[in-house]
C-alpha cells in the first residue's frame, strides 16, 4: 500500500480521521475520490478531516475583497489559495463602505461564481459585515463611520439584488431602533443575522435573539476597550443559549483565557473564523491599504497601524493557522480545534441557513508535526483540487 501522496501512482491511502479517531483507507482514481473504508490498526502519518469553512474572511494572500479594484480573477486566485490551505468553503466578507462600492464588490464576487464552477462550489455565500453597525468608538473598529447607518431593508434588498441573493450572513448592531424589524425580515428571507460591532444593551441583545439573530461576529472584538463589569455586550451574548459564537483564534485578537471561557460556555456552538485580511499569506513589512492606511505586518503576523503600533489593523492568519495556534498554545486537542473550524460550522449552517445543503465529499488530508499542519491533499465535492508537489 502506498503511503506518499507525492507518488502519482497512488490508489489507496491509509489515514486516521482526526474527528472520529477511526482508521480509514481512502481510495482515489484519476483525481476522484472513490471510497472511504474503515480499517483496522494502521501505522500512518496521514490524517484526514472535513474541509474547513471560513464564515468571515476579508481577503487573502494580497487579495482584498473590499478593494473596489477587485477582479473576478482575484476571486478565483483567492479560492485556489484557500483550497491549498484546506479551506473548502468560505464566505467572502464585504464590510462597511459606500453603497456604490458595496454593490460593485458584491457584483464582482457573484460574477466570479458565474465564471468558475469551482469558485461557485467553494463560496457558500457572502457575509455583509456592515454598514448597519454601531458608530461608537471601539465598537465600529476599522469601519468607516462616514458610511455607517441604521438598518435599511430597502437598501439591503438592493445589495441582495446586486449579489443575486448570495448574501447569506449579515452582521448588524441590534441597538438601532428598527433592528428587530430588520432582523425578522432577514431571517424570513433566509439570511443569517449575526450580532457584532455593537454596544447594544442586554434587552436589545435578548430581543434580537428572540426575533432570529443566531450568531455573534468575532465575539470579544469590535467592542469598546472599556466595558461595565456586568452586564456588558460580551457576557450578554455568551449567556444567550441560541447564539453560536465566532472567535478569531490567532493568538493576537483575544487572549487564551477568553477563548477557553467561550468554548466552555458555548461548547459545540463555538466557531473559529479567520477574519483574515489581504495580509494573510504575505511577507512581513510595511504596507498601505485603503482601510487603515499605513500598516505594519510583523513576523508574528500581527497587523498594526504604523502611527499607533498598539492598535490592530486586521488579522493575518488563515483559518488553518488559527487551528495551529490553538494547538501551539495547548488549548485544545486536534479534534476539538478542527471541529470548531469545520463540523461546528456545518452544524450551525444546517440549523440556521434556509435551503443550506452541506458539502459532500469535502476532505483534507494532512500530516502533523506537533502544532504544525502540513496540507497534502484537498478534495472538493469528491474531486482532488489540491495535491502537494
Amino acid at each position: 500500500m502506498k503511503t506518499s501522496l507525492s507518488d502519482t501512482g497512488i490508489k489507496v491511502l491509509s489515514c486516521k480521521n482526526c474527528i472520529t479517531g477511526e482508521n480509514e483507507n481512502i481510495s482515489f482514481s484519476n483525481g476522484l475520490l472513490l471510497s472511504v473504508e474503515k480499517t483496522g490498526e494502521i501505522n500512518s502519518r496521514f490524517y484526514t478531516a472535513p474541509g474547513l469553512t471560513d464564515l468571515q474572511i476579508n481577503g487573502i494572500n494580497g487579495i482584498d475583497f473590499n478593494d473596489t479594484t477587485l477582479t473576478t480573477d482575484d476571486v478565483i486566485s483567492a479560492t485556489e489559495y484557500l483550497l491549498s490551505r484546506g479551506v473548502t468553503t468560505f464566505y467572502p466578507t464585504v464590510i462597511t463602505n459606500s453603497d456604490e462600492s458595496i454593490i460593485a464588490l458584491l457584483g464582482t464576487i457573484v460574477k466570479a461564481c458565474e465564471i468558475d464552477p469551482l469558485v461557485n462550489n467553494c463560496i457558500g455565500g457572502i457575509h455583509l459585515e456592515g454598514p448597519f453597525i454601531s458608530p461608537a468608538n471601539g465598537a465600529k473598529g476599522a469601519h468607516d463611520e462616514l458610511y455607517i447607518k441604521a438598518p435599511d431593508w430597502e437598501l439591503f434588498k438592493k445589495f441582495q439584488e446586486a449579489a443575486k441573493d448570495s448574501i447569506k450572513i449579515v452582521t448588524i448592531s441590534p441597538e438601532w431602533s428598527n433592528a428587530e424589524d430588520f432582523i425578522k425580515k432577514c431571517v424570513q428571507s433566509g439570511v443569517i443575522v449575526s450580532i457584532g460591532h455593537s454596544i447594544a444593551s442586554n434587552t436589545q441583545i435578548s430581543n434580537a435573539v428572540k426575533v432570529g439573530a443566531s450568531m455573534s461576529t468575532h465575539i470579544g472584538n469590535g467592542v469598546p476597550l472599556m466595558l461595565a463589569r456586568h452586564p456588558n455586550i460580551i457576557w450578554d451574548q455568551l449567556s444567550e443559549d441560541e447564539l453560536y459564537a465566532c472567535i478569531i483564534a490567532d493568538g493576537i485578537h483575544i487572549p487564551d483565557t477568553f477563548i477557553k471561557v467561550v468554548q466552555k460556555t458555548k461548547q459545540h456552538k463555538t466557531m473559529i473564523v479567520s477574519d483574515a485580511t489581504c495580509f494573510a499569506g504575505m511577507k512581513p513589512g510595511a504596507y498601505t491599504r485603503h482601510i487603515g492606511g499605513d500598516v505594519v505586518l510583523d513576523e508574528n503576523k500581527r497587523v498594526s497601524l504604523k502611527a499607533e503600533p498598539g492598535i490592530l489593523a486586521g488579522a493575518a492568519k488563515s483559518l488553518p493557522e488559527n487551528v495551529e495556534t490553538l494547538l501551539e498554545h495547548k488549548l485544545f486537542d486536534l479534534k476539538t480545534a478542527w471541529q470548531m473550524a469545520s463540523v461546528n460550522i456545518q452544524d450551525f449552517l444546517l440549523h440556521n441557513s434556509t435551503g443550506y445543503t452541506a458539502p459532500v465529499n469535502d476532505m483534507v488530508i494532512f500530516t502533523r508535526n506537533d502544532s504544525s499542519i502540513d496540507i497534502e491533499t484537498v478534495v472538493k465535492n469528491g474531486t482532488i483540487v489540491f495535491l502537494k508537489k
